[in-house]
């Protein structure tokens, strides 16, 4: 599908970068452990995505999706937002929130106790990770685990699974589009105070997939890496979408220019 037209405007506006209709937060660390803190404190309901550049790519050729993700807080995840972001408003984003640094650091500086519910992955990456969270974040509790591995037909019993032990933070691991899709779908019987799509977060805390070296990672390299270990998963995302990303990002930049 062709990349739709989108609004000319994609300045800055009110602490936020907007890439086509899409208003990512600009929030140094300690501002987005706020958010979350502050939502759980105050029971206030909130569904967070990370965005990346295969995320907004997504929402630029999917309208539907790009609905979802409006309706969602959303947060910086990885060196292509980070390029459109410098190139379409001058400026980049105070620090790289993706998930899988984002979460841990939440867990370990939140300083309020979590009742925590994981969703998707596969089972035993799900058990380990379970594991880690207990041994690594001893404020915290697991209240439940579910794979995210089911159909349609069995939403209604993970969503009365998950309502019933009242968690205060729901990680949904099932991957773009699926995880935002799910949890905006299914937010008013969810009965959770903060849900956080969060990719591969539950793999890597499982051990089964390694992080990329801390100097790649300093790098904006940490795709690279991930292509290297997951070739046939993630080429058409890496090899096919980072151009696709940065002809859209091109295409974006030329309607903010006056005309001649």
């Amino acid at each position: 599908m062709a990349v739709k037209s989108v609004e000319a405007d994609h300045s800055i506006r009110d602490g936020s970068f907007r890439f086509g209709s899409l208003e990512i937060l600009r929030l140094d660390l300690p501002e987005a452990l706020n958010l979350v803190r502050s939502a759980v404190l105050d029971h206030r309901r909130t569904d967070i995505a990370i965005c990346n550049a295969h995320t907004a790519l997504t929402a630029l050729e999917t309208p539907e999706y790009e609905t979802v993700l409006r309706s969602m807080t959303l947060l910086n995840d990885g060196i292509g937002i980070e390029i459109a972001a410098r190139w379409l408003s001058g400026r980049g984003f105070p620090a790289n929130l993706n998930g899988t640094d984002f979460v841990p650091q939440l867990l370990g500086k939140i300083g309020v106790p979590l009742r925590i519910y994981l969703l998707g992955a596969k089972e035993e990456q799900l058990r380990l990770a379970a594991r880690h969270i207990s041994e690594t974040y001893p404020l915290h509790t697991v209240v439940g685990m579910r794979n995210g591995y089911f159909g349609a037909d069995e939403t209604d019993v993970v969503c009365k699974a998950i309502s019933a032990v009242q968690p205060d933070l729901l990680l949904v691991a099932m991957g773009n589009p699926r995880q935002e899709q799910f949890i905006v779908a299914n937010r008013d019987r969810l009965g959770v105070t903060v849900t956080i799509g969060v990719g591969a977060l539950l793999d890597f805390m499982s051990g089964t997939i390694l992080r990329a070296p801390d100097w790649m990672r300093a790098l904006g390299l940490e795709w690279l890496f991930r292509l290297a270990q997951e070739p046939r998963r993630l080429f058409r995302r890496y090899v096919i979408g980072i151009p696709k990303f940065l002809w859209a990002v091109r295409r974006l930049k030329k309607t903010q220019q006056p005309a001649a």
